[in-house]
């Protein structure tokens, strides 16, 4: 009967349903794929990816918002990591490959805590929650360089340094 329902409502796929450790080993793995794409081309002698689309057009990068832009991703977790990089991207403009190699790391390590030592997903998030607030406080504390502290010959080298991944040519 329920299933004669859900077909009734358009909401029934003739797939199988999976919950639990079988989903959350899934997320883990498709997340850690999904960072390893992009992890040979982080920092400034990050190596370059050659993506090759449908009709064989070529492009040759090592940013990571471009690469993740070019797949063809499906699986909702992987999903996620490729509209959280192209979000880093729109709001930043810069730190796409770390923030998913991040994420994934995160993923993958909340999944080790679980299996190895028996948590509860719940208090993992909860421990990541401690980790964040505890970690924004550290860095507004002691982190935190006032700009009119800094000499402008500082100012000149940290802009420079950020974006030189974003430009080509006689300009970087």
């Amino acid at each position: 009967m329920a299933d004669q329902t859900s077909a009734s409502t358009g909401l029934f796929l003739n797939g199988q349903r999976e919950s639990g450790m079988d989903v959350r080993i899934s997320n883990v793995t498709a997340a850690t794929a999904v960072a390893n794409i992009v992890k040979t081309s982080l920092g400034p002698v990050g190596l370059d990816k050659m993506l090759v689309d449908d009709i064989g057009d070529v492009l040759i990068t090592n940013d990571g918002a471009t690469i993740l832009q070019q797949l063809e991703v499906e699986h909702p977790a992987a999903r996620v990591l490729v509209d959280l990089a192209q979000l880093q991207d729109k709001e930043v403009g810069d730190g796409t490959t770390s923030v998913v190699l991040i994420a994934a790391a995160l993923l993958k390590k909340g999944n080790e805590l679980i299996q190895t030592h028996g948590l509860h997903p719940n208090t993992v998030i909860s421990g990541y929650r401690t980790a964040l607030k505890a970690s924004v406080a550290f860095l507004k504390q002691e982190m935190v360089v006032h700009v009119n502290e800094l000499e402008e010959s500082h100012l000149i080298h940290a802009a420079k340094t950020s974006m030189s991944s974003k430009l080509i040519g006689p300009e970087s």
